[in-house]
């Protein structure tokens, strides 16, 4: 019987990542972190993405990235950049990276592979409509797929857990396509990197998924504060 973690930010790439995980495996569990982050609300939405998806199992963790500092994703006196150009996104890390943060939460994901014994562990990252974060790139899985080999008893005896990320390479319009033919809820999601009633229609990830969903040529289920 084949098992796989996914993460699950409760935002529309992960819930995607999720109803693939589906397709693509047994049994399906799903991981979500409390970070810190000023848009806890993601984590409200992850569990009710998990409940309508249906998964084995859902753990919530709690990890104080905030208190590390260096985002102002987690730092409500930082400033969350607005309107950012599209192709600025690509070649600036803005300052709503978190410090580690791919490479902090994979490594749960990976001791939880190993307890479970799963074979996978899929990540909703994406490197083509995105704000630029260094740990959405290829190249960031590939050396932690390595990491996972040399660093994990699992990787010793040579069943290491796979890192998937099935939306590496796509569009955000063609994920909206295929979570729409998946059924995944978007009225679930929650993309905005401010956590108030609406989503603010402002920050990079408020723009990059309303631009997708016009180039996919469907309606967003939310409303946003524009």
């Amino acid at each position: 019987m084949s098992k796989s973690i996914v993460l699950l930010s409760g935002g529309l790439d992960s819930a995607t990542t999720l109803a693939i995980a589906k397709q693509e495996s047994d049994e399906v569990y799903a991981l979500t972190f409390d970070y810190g982050q000023r848009h806890r609300k993601e984590v409200e939405r992850a569990k009710a993405i998990a409940d309508q998806l249906g998964v084995k199992e859902h753990k919530i963790l709690e990890i104080g990235l905030d208190e590390l500092g260096g985002s102002a994703l987690t730092d409500a006196s930082e400033p969350i950049p607005d309107y950012r150009d599209f192709e600025t996104m690509k070649e600036e890390i803005p300052s709503t990276y978190v410090p580690a943060r791919n490479l902090v939460l994979l490594s749960c994901a990976l001791a939880w592979s190993e307890a479970l014994g799963a074979g996978a562990i899929y990540i909703g990252a994406n490197a083509r409509d995105y704000s630029g974060y260094p740990d959405c790139r290829p190249s960031f899985y590939k050396a932690f797929q390595r990491a996972a080999e040399l660093g994990t008893r699992s990787g010793v005896e040579n069943h290491a857990a796979e890192i998937r990320h099935p939306l590496i390479n796509m569009r955000k319009a063609d994920i909206i396509k295929k979570g729409t033919d998946l059924g995944v809820p978007f009225e679930l999601t929650w993309s905005c990197y401010r956590g108030g009633e609406t989503p603010c229609g402002k920050c990079d990830s408020c723009r990059i998924r309303m631009k997708g969903f016009v180039e996919a040529g469907l309606d967003d289920p939310l409303s946003y504060d524009e």
